[in-house]
């Protein structure tokens, strides 16, 4: 092999490997459902009481045998002790985590400014995120796959159920409700869940037996490493997530006619996630 290209492609290697991160198998809960498995990657640097309780609540086996019993095509599938009489030690209500104050090294990469709702959108640690600069303000969004806690009316009620977007983004409950992680592997299978009737009980799906069950969820550093996806997730500063939306806003292809005004909706770029390849290394490795 030529010497130039063999020094070319060990220097070129970091800087693909770059491109990725493999998320910390602490923030990993799998979700294993009817139709496959599952992966969630949380957000504790937002939400980190809402995370601390899901966690504690998986790990207890709270949500073995429990069921997707909400599932409205277009919206949310929600999942939980729907007849509230599951025990639990870590069943307390939690105070709201709609936002946080911007950290002064808050990882943050702008994407659109001003937003058709937020001052500003762009990514926060790896998720879809709002901010408001003047408020001094920053929040997670309700994208596809987003997950965060269900409650009643009271700001402070999320215990124990959550909900998965799976539709078109409810912006509208942005700073509403507590997210505390996304879906970044398996969607489709979220996806296949039984739908309830919007018009009935709000999208309840009163037959248990109709219903998308949770057979079991793990956090991931419980597992034996042999039974943990290899999972990476984009950076989101990469050269690839940059290319993307450099071509989102031009539009710069001949079918485009009419090529927009150059602002973008975050939620239809999400950071792309996917297994390792099998002959590359962890990130940030040679």
């Amino acid at each position: 092999m030529n010497k130039g290209l063999l020094l070319l492609l060990f220097f070129s290697f970091p800087l693909l490997a770059e491109q990725w991160r493999d998320p910390n198998p602490d923030d990993l809960v799998y979700i294993q459902l009817p139709k496959g498995q599952i992966v969630i990657e949380l957000a504790p640097f937002m939400a980190p009481h809402h995370v601390r309780q899901f966690k504690a609540l998986v790990r207890e086996g709270f949500y073995d045998g429990l069921d997707f019993y909400r599932v409205i095509e277009g919206f949310v599938a929600q999942a939980g002790d729907v007849e509230e009489t599951r025990p639990s030690k870590y069943k307390g209500m939690l105070k709201a985590e709609f936002s946080r104050n911007i950290a002064p090294d808050s990882a943050y990469t702008l994407v659109q400014s001003p937003e058709f709702i937020a001052p500003q959108t762009g990514y926060l640690q790896g998720f879809a995120a709002g901010r408001d600069p003047q408020a001094g303000l920053e929040w997670l969004l309700h994208c596809p796959g987003t997950v965060a806690m269900a409650r009643n009316n009271e700001a402070d009620s999320g215990s124990t159920d959550f909900y998965i977007v799976i539709g078109q983004a409810p912006r509208h409950l942005d700073r509403n409700m507590s997210v505390f992680g996304r879906v970044i592997y398996g969607m489709e299978y979220v996806q296949a869940l039984p739908r309830g009737n919007p018009e009935v009980e709000m999208g309840v799906i009163k037959d248990a037996g109709q219903r998308g069950k949770i057979e079991k969820a793990w956090v991931a550093s419980d597992m034996p490493a042999d039974q943990r996806l290899i999972l990476q997730v984009q950076e989101q500063d990469s050269e690839a997530v940059q290319k993307r939306l450099a071509s989102a806003r031009t539009m710069d292809s001949p079918f485009y006619h009419f090529r927009g005004n150059g602002k973008l909706d975050i939620c239809y770029y999400p950071l792309k996630s996917r297994l390792r390849p099998s002959d590359q290394p962890p990130a940030g490795t040679e």
